[in-house]
C-alpha cells in the first residue's frame, strides 16, 4: 500500500509545478470554483498510476493545480465511493497520496439529505462533527505510520476554520447552517423510516462520502473543513422522494454560495 502511494506522489510531483499545501475535493456543489482556478494544469486520473477513476454521473477525474486567489491549491474533480464497488483504501487512496505531496489543509463538500427540521433544500450545513457508519473502517488493517494506531476524532473538523467560514458568511449575507453528517455506504437514498432513526442518532444531514476521507485525513495529520449542500428533506412525516437529477439541480443553484465561502475561507487560513 505504502509503495503504490508513494510511487502515485513521485509520479505527480514529477509533473507538479507548482507546491499546494491546500487541497480541495469538488464534491456536489463545487463545481464552478473550477472556474476560480487560475494558472491552472491537470491531470487525468486515468494517466496518474494506481489512481481509481470516478464512474459517477456529474464526477469528472482529474486532478486540477493553480491558484485560487493568491494560494496554490490542488483539486479533485471528481471523488470515489464505497457504493462504486472500491474499497475503502481506494476511496481514501488519493488522500493519503496528498500527505505525500505535502497538503496540510483539506477542503471538502458533498451533498446531503436533510434532517433537521430548521433546514430547507438549499442550505448549506458546516459541518462540525460526523457519524461513521460504513460497514467498512478506512483505518482497518496495518497501519500505515502517518498517524496513531488509534487516532483521536474529537475535533475531526478544524474549530477555527469553521469559525473563520461563520464570520465569511456573516460578511457576505450567506445563510449557513451547522450540524453533524452522518456517512452511510449507499447507493440507495434512506427510507423515511432511516432518516427518523439517523436524526434520532444525531444526524442533522445524511450522505454517501466524506467520512472515509476525513478520517485518512486526519490520521495523517491534515485538517479539514467541509459543507454540505442540503438537496432533499427527510424529515419525520415529510419525506420527499429525490432523484440523482434533482440532487444536481439543488447543489446547482447553491454551488455562487459555495463557492465564495470555499475562496475566501481558502485565502484566509
Amino acid at each position: 500500500m505504502l509503495e503504490k502511494i508513494k510511487e502515485t506522489a513521485d509520479f505527480l510531483k514529477s509533473v507538479m509545478k507548482t507546491q499546494p499545501e491546500t487541497a480541495i475535493i469538488l464534491g456536489t456543489g463545487l463545481g464552478s470554483l473550477v472556474n476560480e482556478i487560475t494558472e491552472k494544469y491537470e491531470v487525468q486520473y486515468k494517466d496518474i498510476p494506481n489512481f481509481p477513476l470516478s464512474t459517477v454521473e456529474g464526477h469528472s477525474g482529474k486532478l486540477i493545480f493553480g491558484k485560487l486567489g493568491s494560494k496554490d491549491i490542488m483539486a479533485m474533480q471528481g471523488r470515489f465511493h464505497y457504493y462504486e464497488g472500491y474499497s475503502m483504501k481506494e476511496v481514501t487512496f488519493p488522500v493519503r497520496v496528498m500527505r505525500e505531496l505535502g497538503i496540510k489543509t483539506l477542503f471538502v463538500s458533498n451533498a446531503a439529505g436533510g434532517m433537521n427540521p430548521d433546514f430547507i433544500i438549499g442550505d448549506l450545513m458546516i459541518i462540525k462533527d460526523h457519524i461513521n457508519t460504513f460497514p467498512e473502517h478506512p483505518l482497518r488493517g496495518k497501519n500505515i505510520e502517518y498517524g496513531d494506531r488509534f487516532p483521536d476524532m474529537s475535533k475531526a473538523y478544524d474549530p477555527e476554520l469553521i469559525a473563520m467560514a461563520k464570520e465569511i458568511a456573516a460578511e457576505k449575507g450567506i445563510r449557513v447552517m451547522e450540524g453533524v453528517y452522518l456517512g452511510t455506504q449507499g447507493p440507495t437514498f434512506e427510507t423515511p423510516a432511516e432518516y427518523v432513526m439517523f436524526h434520532r442518532m444525531g444526524g442533522d444531514a445524511v450522505g454517501m462520502s466524506t467520512v472515509p476521507e476525513v478520517i485518512v485525513a486526519r490520521h495523517c495529520g491534515i485538517r479539514v473543513f467541509g459543507i454540505s449542500v442540503i438537496t432533499d428533506l427527510g424529515l419525520e412525516g415529510v419525506v420527499v422522494e429525490v432523484s440523482h437529477e434533482e440532487v444536481q439541480k439543488a447543489a446547482d443553484e447553491a454551488q455562487p454560495r459555495m463557492t465564495t465561502i470555499f475562496k475566501e475561507l481558502v485565502n484566509r487560513s
